[in-house]
């Protein structure tokens, strides 16, 4: 599937109907997960509905690729991870989540692109170093904030790392100010 030109801007409107067969309305063809998860990667924008009830189910379509990609291949998500996606559902800061993993799926793809650079560059440094303590100092910045009483992440970071995380400081102020505003009117909406 090849990916549809950027200019006209439409979505790919993908059907899925009751036989659990899913129809492309662009190519005019059946499609399947395979097709959709190629169309992910790259980076056509679609949307799928359920073919009976108009309903957007997308979300429920990318969320059943993933279990798919899960059982067929090597994890990507740790069990780990898992285990505390499962445990934020109900939890008043259920909300923040998916606004927080944007953002840290955002600062992943920054960082990969800036590892790219570096190898092609021959940077004789360690890019990957500074990107994985930038990226932990990111994780305990959130974690605090949203579980407070979790222990093992909420350590100091060590003097070494704070030098070396020194230039993204002011992407988890604005990041911690944002987290706390959304707190707080969490916290007025509970009221």
């Amino acid at each position: 599937m090849a990916k549809r030109d950027p200019k006209d801007g439409d979505t790919v409107i993908i059907k899925k109907y009751a036989n659990r067969r899913l129809y492309n309305t662009s190519s005019s063809s059946y499609i399947t997960l395979d097709d959709l998860s190629k169309m992910t990667r790259d980076g056509t924008d679609f949307k799928v509905l359920d073919a009976k009830s108009g309903d957007d189910i997308t979300h429920s379509i990318l969320t059943q690729i993933i279990m798919e990609e899960e059982a067929s291949g090597e994890h990507m998500l740790p069990v780990s991870f898992l285990r505390d996606l499962i445990g934020m559902y109900g939890n008043s800061m259920q909300s923040m989540m998916p606004h927080y993993l944007e953002a840290a799926m955002v600062n992943f793809r920054q960082n990969q692109s800036k590892l790219h650079e570096a190898l092609r560059q021959n940077i004789g440094t360690n890019p990957i170093a500074k990107i994985a303590e930038t990226n932990m100092a990111m994780m305990r910045a959130a974690t605090q904030a949203f579980m407070p009483g979790n222990s093992k992440m909420n350590a100091s970071p060590t003097s070494e790392e704070t030098d070396q995380v020194a230039d993204d400081n002011s992407e988890l102020d604005i990041l911690r100010a944002q987290m706390a505003a959304m707190q707080k009117k969490l916290d007025e909406l509970g009221k």
